[in-house]
Formats: structure tokens, C-alpha cells, sequence
């Protein structure tokens, strides 16, 4: 026993095997399940090692197709311009929904500096192309280290294919909003323009922008056509008439300019607008000539004798004088060493009536004394001829006024000479004399009476403007305004004539000739205003360059075309102004 003991003891003790944790087996049986080897776990992780890196490429290369296929689309190109990409503008249209101005699609082609290999190369092929392109400005921005830049804004399609062929990389193409205006020189001053990026630098355009539109852009929010289009109150049919006569009548009298305006009496809506020399929008170069200006609100003149309609209406409206009331025009009327004439002096007392139908400037200096000073200058502020017109048209002048306005500066305004005005506001005096009197702001913009007397201002009293309606059309009837007396019209009127300002003198045979026409004269919607510039003599007006020889048959015709357009019906066999307009309210006194 004892030497086997020994034997035993001898002997190195067996070890039990170490038991695994059960947390280590569930995830090897997970894995490899139940009773594998250790070569099928040798593979199974050799596949996975596969698979992840067949994962990682995969991603890669398909990032990598992606950057190829993306670089050249819209998105990236946006991403990467540095200049603005001309963004959508709503369509504006006439008050009868035909349009005015409108976006269209447009290629633009840009270059990617970085991306393109021979860069003489491409200069020369895109000039080659297109024959317009300044090659030195392409080849300063083709040289720049940025990412983009614009090389030609707004190519035809032809140019976009011959280009697309020569397949230069690093060269693409942008669709951008082009603003196009079907209706070309019609509306140019009116509407106005935008410039390369579409945005409105003049006119209803720059209004626009002015409203919220140049906001929406800069927040990425007018992208789109989806915009509801701007409605006007102008009605092209109209304006298109009124242009078409005024280009004849500038040829016909050979006058520097020509300028025109139709408005409702009533809302203070302007119904047409045209300036001559005017320009194409679509080609705005010529928008920028001095004498392409809007005449009618960025220019101011002296009214001439429209302007006694307000004098003779400041008095009147005291209530201390009538139609027949008389004033002393028997000679020349003598302030200091200045005289006032008459163009045709009449040699004697003339009524209120006569002093309008004459024109007599004597006539119109004693009402405006027989007021004062004080009491003009407030009438003519009331009457908004003091201050600067404001429109939706971002363009407009402030009103010439004498700084100190002495005895000598009321005779001469009383009759339209020495202070100036912008045609428009002077358009919105006399609308307020012949609508009741309500001194209501002209709009661009479709408005109805009710929202017009909700803002408009009481000037002068009905019976002033009854008054007044009355003077107008005698003046059609028998005085200088017989020759635009259309036929069942019933047109009221006042001409004017005012000699120009040339090396600080006025020159006689350089005037400015106007005429003012309310249609029907009883019961006004329209007033149009017809305005020639220095417009010459002919055989046929035997030498005569007055408002009654050129203005006023200029503004017939007119009224003759547009009196159909605004819904007017003719009326016949009316009688007398004074029985029409004065007998049923017995205004004589």
C-alpha cells in the first residue's frame, strides 16, 4: 500500500477543463449555432470581414456616381453661384386680363472654372459661338479660382445646342425667367422694366418689387409662376388708341414730344398713360435717353391756361361771385413795370362765362387778386397742386412753387405761368372740379367709387362742380375747345398754351399746348389730357401754334376712337349747356 501511495503520489494531478461563461455560448451558438468547428468559424468571419469592406466600397462608389451625375444639375449649380439667378415676377395684366408682362424660360450659360482642362481652348470656341461675348471678360472669368461664374445671361436655344455640341467640360447651362413684354412700346412707361436678374427697376415693376416681391425672392419664396397676376386699371385698347393718335399728331405738327392721359373721374383710375418718345421694354437701351422720360409724372410745366379753371373755381366757390359776374378787361392789366394782355382783346367788361371762353388772362389775374394772395396759395394747396403727386410709379416730381409768392406770382398763376406742376396732379385738380368735388388720388390699380370716396377729400361744393361742368362744355359749344365738339359727346373742355422757359426768357414760338376734355360734360366719368411739346405751324392752322389749332383736334380724334372702348353711347340732338346742365338746378346768378 504503501509503495503504490508513493506511486500515486508521483503523478502530476489531471486539472478539470475551465467551464465557458453562458453568455459567451449564447452568442457562439447565435453565430455559428450548435456543434461547429473551428475552420466554419474561420470562414464565417473571413466572409464578414468581406462583406463589410464590399459595404464600404459600395457606399463609396456610389457617393461617387453620385457627385458625377449631380455636379451638372440644377441644385449644385444653384449651390455653387455666386451671382443671383433671375427669379419669378407674377404676370401683370390690363384691367380686361390681357398681358401686360410675363416670364418665359431662358438659358443662361455659366462656366465652372475649376472643372475646365484647356482654357484657351474653351475661349475660343465660345467666342467663335458667340459672336457677341467680349472675349476678354470671358477669359477674366474663365481665369478666376471660383467654383462658377456666368458667362452669358439669357442665349437662344440655337446658341444652347451649338454650344451643348461642343461638349467642353466645365461649360452648362441654367434655366432662367426672362420677363418679355408682348405689347413692346404700348404701355413701356407705364408697365417700366427689370433688369438681368428680373428685378423691377422702374415703372409698376419697381412697384412691385417695392410691395414684398424683392423680400419673397431673397427668402427663396416666389420661385415659381404660381403667383396671382397684378390686375391694372389700365385697358390696353384704350391706351393703344390714345398712342396711336398722339404718334400721328407728333408727326402731323412735327412737335418734340407727345404725351397723353385718360382718367376716371370718379375712382381717380388711369385708364391709359402714354409719353412720347417712349421705348420697347423687350430693348430697354433706350429707356435711359434723357428724352424718353414719362413726361406725365416725372416731369413738371407750367399748365397754361387749364390752370383758370382753378381760379375761376376759387371764386366761385366763395359764393361772392357768379357766372355773370364782370371783371374789368378793357386794357392791359399793369403791375410794376410787367403788363398782362389778352391774346385777343376784347376791349371791355367781360362775365365769368366770357373770361373762361376767351381766355382772357386780364380776366383770370383780377379774380385771383380779388381773392388775395393767401387765399390762392391755400385753394391751389387744397386743389393738391403743392405738393409732391404720389403713385404706385416710383418716378414722379415735386411741383415747381416760387419760394415768395408776392401780388405779381398770383396774376401770373391765375392764368398757368410760374409754377409747375407734374401733368398728372394737374389732371387730378380738374377732376375734383368737374366730379362734384372730390379731390380723389390717382391709382395704376383697378378701384371702385366706393373704395374712391372712401379715401377722397372734399374740395370745392357740388355747385361749383355743377358750375364748372357748365363752363366746360360752353367752352366746346362756342369757345377755343369747338374744334374737339365729336359728335354726341357732349364734350366740356379747356385749352392751354404756355410759352416755354429758354435761357431764362419765354420764347413765344416754343410752347407747350394743352387740352383738358371731361366726357360727357354733364355728368363726367373721363377726363382725358392731350399734351404737345413745341409743336410747329402748318398751312392749315394759318400759322397758328395754339392749344385750339393742334392739342384740341388731336384730343377729338382720340375721343372719336375711345368713346366706343369706354362704354360711352353717343347722344344726340342734346340741347344747350345751359339748358342741360344749369336749368335744373338754377345755377346762373
Amino acid at each position: 500500500m504503501t509503495g503504490y501511495a508513493s506511486l500515486n503520489q508521483g503523478k502530476p494531478k489531471q486539472e478539470r477543463p475551465r467551464q465557458e461563461p453562458w453568455q459567451q455560448r449564447l452568442v457562439r451558438t447565435l453565430l455559428y449555432g450548435r456543434n461547429v468547428d473551428r475552420t466554419a468559424k474561420a470562414r464565417a468571419r473571413v466572409g464578414l470581414v468581406i462583406i463589410a469592406f464590399a459595404a464600404i466600397y459600395a457606399i463609396i462608389g456610389g457617393r461617387l456616381v453620385m457627385f458625377a451625375v449631380g455636379a451638372d444639375g440644377p441644385s449644385a449649380r444653384r449651390a455653387a453661384a455666386q451671382d443671383a439667378i433671375a427669379t419669378a415676377r407674377p404676370d401683370i395684366v390690363d384691367r380686361n386680363g390681357e398681358v401686360l408682362a410675363t416670364d418665359v424660360k431662358t438659358p443662361s450659360l455659366f462656366g465652372e472654372p475649376r472643372r475646365i482642362i484647356d482654357k484657351d481652348e474653351a475661349i475660343e470656341l465660345l467666342t467663335a459661338t458667340l459672336p457677341d461675348a467680349d472675349a476678354g471678360e470671358v477669359r477674366e472669368r474663365l481665369s478666376s479660382r471660383k467654383g462658377f461664374v456666368w458667362l452669358k445671361r439669357e442665349i437662344s436655344p440655337q446658341q444652347q445646342f451649338e454650344i451643348h455640341k461642343l461638349g467642353i467640360p466645365g461649360i452648362g447651362f441654367l434655366r432662367e425667367n426672362k420677363r418679355v413684354y408682348p405689347t413692346g412700346n404700348e404701355v413701356a412707361h407705364l408697365i417700366g422694366l427689370v433688369n438681368i436678374d428680373n428685378q423691377g427697376i422702374a415703372g409698376m415693376e419697381k412697384w412691385l418689387d417695392n410691395q414684398g416681391l424683392a423680400d419673397l425672392h431673397r427668402a427663396g419664396f416666389a420661385t415659381d409662376r404660381l403667383q396671382k397676376p397684378i390686375e391694372l386699371s389700365v385697358d390696353l385698347r384704350v391706351e393703344h388708341a390714345l398712342r396711336d393718335e398722339l404718334l400721328k399728331a407728333k408727326d402731323k405738327f412735327h412737335a418734340k414730344a407727345a404725351s397723353g392721359l385718360v382718367v376716371n373721374v370718379n375712382t381717380g383710375e388711369v385708364i391709359a398713360m402714354v409719353s412720347l418718345p417712349d421705348f420697347d421694354p423687350n430693348s430697354p437701351k433706350e429707356a435711359h435717353d434723357p428724352d424718353r422720360i414719362n413726361r406725365l409724372t416725372t416731369g413738371v410745366y407750367e399748365m397754361g391756361s387749364t390752370f383758370k379753371a382753378f381760379t375761376l373755381a376759387m371764386a366761385l366757390d366763395t359764393g361772392k361771385y357768379g357766372l355773370d359776374s364782370m371783371w374789368d378787361a378793357r386794357g392791359p392789366l399793369h403791375y410794376g413795370k410787367f403788363a398782362i394782355h389778352d391774346d385777343e382783346p376784347k376791349g371791355r367788361f367781360l362775365s365769368m362765362k366770357e373770361v373762361f371762353t376767351f381766355s382772357s388772362n386780364v380776366g383770370a389775374a383780377r379774380i385771383a387778386l380779388s381773392q388775395g394772395v393767401e387765399a390762392h396759395k391755400a385753394f391751389l394747396r387744397k386743389m393738391g397742386q403743392f405738393e409732391r403727386l404720389r403713385t404706385e410709379l416710383p418716378e414722379s416730381a415735386s411741383p415747381l412753387v416760387p419760394k415768395h409768392w408776392s401780388d405779381l406770382n398770383t396774376i401770373t398763376i391765375s392764368f398757368g405761368h410760374g409754377m409747375a406742376v407734374a401733368p398728372l396732379q394737374g389732371v387730378m385738380g380738374v377732376s375734383a372740379l368737374v366730379n362734384g368735388g372730390l379731390l380723389i388720388p390717382p391709382t395704376f390699380m383697378k378701384r371702385s367709387e366706393e373704395e374712391a370716396r372712401a379715401i377722397a377729400k372734399r374740395v370745392i361744393k357740388p355747385e361749383t362742380s355743377e358750375k364748372m361742368r357748365y363752363l366746360m362744355r360752353l367752352n366746346a359749344e362756342i369757345g377755343t375747345a369747338k374744334r374737339a365738339n365729336v359728335p354726341g359727346y357732349y364734350i366740356g373742355g379747356k385749352t392751354g398754351t404756355a410759352e416755354k422757359v429758354i435761357n431764362g426768357r419765354y420764347a413765344k414760338k416754343k410752347v407747350l399746348t394743352l387740352f383738358t376734355a371731361v366726357i360727357p360734360a354733364d355728368k363726367p366719368q373721363y377726363q382725358l389730357l392731350i399734351m404737345l411739346d413745341e409743336p410747329q405751324a402748318l398751312k392749315e392752322t394759318y400759322g397758328f401754334i395754339t392749344s385750339g389749332w393742334n392739342a384740341v383736334p388731336t384730343a377729338g380724334n382720340v375721343i372719336s376712337r375711345i368713346g366706343p372702348l369706354l362704354g360711352i353711347e353717343p347722344r344726340f340732338d342734346l340741347p344747350p349747356s345751359d339748358r342741360q346742365i344749369l336749368a335744373a338746378s338754377r345755377l346762373t346768378q
